[in-house]
């Protein structure tokens, strides 16, 4: 006899019928740029960490086993702020096109000029937590303060509370928990297990996620995975050119995730230019802000009684 555990864990979702979702003016699909923000929140020696990381950035996710400050990792990181971070900006603001920011709440601290484009430019910021870190790693109340402490500094910094959330990664066991007796978020993006939202119930309360991808990320570069422009504007196409299909049966909804320090970097924004124009190609596309699918869900496919 075979025992059937309840792991707390959906192996179904929505099945072969997803909802059709309904996007506005008829749009077949949404597309969602993330551009990950995290220089400066990343841990690092002069913050009180025992290390200087180097992950996502063309050293790898290794310090060299350098004792102290790695000069040149903190370097990295600090192209995505000083340049990366303007190049794509430059890129979306010449389109009029919007992103969505998973912003760590010290890193855009500490560029308020970047953190002005962003507000000036109407994109949205989800809170990427107050730093850099790994919160599956954190005891529940350190990250009960982490979680105050983000949302207080973006709503101080953007005059405007965060509505989105996403961890470094991934969530831990309480991070969902903690998010809605926090409250204000309209959805969280802790997970890659679906291609569109959908609402989860924690301890009675309906809660929205918007799932996020690991599959289009930059972060494949820094892993090695790809190597050149091409490679990933030929990922992204694909994956843009397959949703766009299947969308003349019901609306589908890709994200695209980008990193200041990754995609920042001249001849992968060349790739990035390229795969705005082959969107930008084809007719009813929205691209969108997170925050705007997130009202868009809430509005159009609220959750069952």
């Amino acid at each position: 006899m075979t025992l059937v555990k309840n792991l707390d864990r959906d192996f179904v979702g929505y099945g072969g019928l997803p909802p059709d979702p309904q996007w506005p003016n008829g749009a077949r699909i949404a597309v969602n740029f993330v551009l990950n923000y995290e220089e400066g929140a990343e841990m690092n020696v002069l913050d009180g960490d025992a290390y200087c990381e180097a992950s996502m950035t063309d050293a790898g996710a290794s310090n060299m086993g350098i004792k102290g400050r790695d000069l040149a990792a903190e370097s990295m990181f600090e192209f995505g702020s000083r340049v990366g971070f303007w190049r794509i900006q430059r890129i979306f603001a010449e389109r009029g096109l919007p992103m969505t920011i998973f912003g760590c709440a010290l890193a855009l601290e500490r560029n308020p000029q970047a953190t002005r484009a962003i507000v000036d430019s109407g994109h949205d910021v989800c809170c990427h937590g107050y730093r850099f870190r790994r919160h599956y790693e954190m005891a529940e109340d350190d990250e009960r303060e982490e979680i105050r402490r983000g949302v207080e500094l973006l709503a101080r910094l953007l005059g405007e509370r965060p509505y989105g959330w996403y961890c470094r990664y991934a969530p831990g066991v309480h991070t969902r928990r903690l998010l809605v007796e926090e409250g204000g978020f309209l959805y969280d993006s802790n997970s890659y297990a679906d291609e569109l939202p959908y609402w989860v119930d924690v301890n009675g309360r309906s809660h929205l996620v918007i799932p996020h991808s690991f599959h289009v990320n930059d972060n494949k570069y820094a892993r090695g995975w790809i190597g050149t422009a091409d490679d990933f504007v030929g990922l992204a196409r694909d994956a843009f050119d397959q949703l766009y299909a299947e969308s003349a049966l019901a609306g589908r909804m890709l994200t695209v995730s980008l990193h200041p320090r990754v995609s920042g970097h001249p001849a992968r924004a060349v790739g990035l230019r390229r795969l705005l124009d082959h969107i930008q190609s084809h007719a009813d596309v929205w691209v969108c802000r997170r925050l705007d699918i997130a009202r868009h869900w809430i509005e159009r496919h609220p959750p069952l009684a």
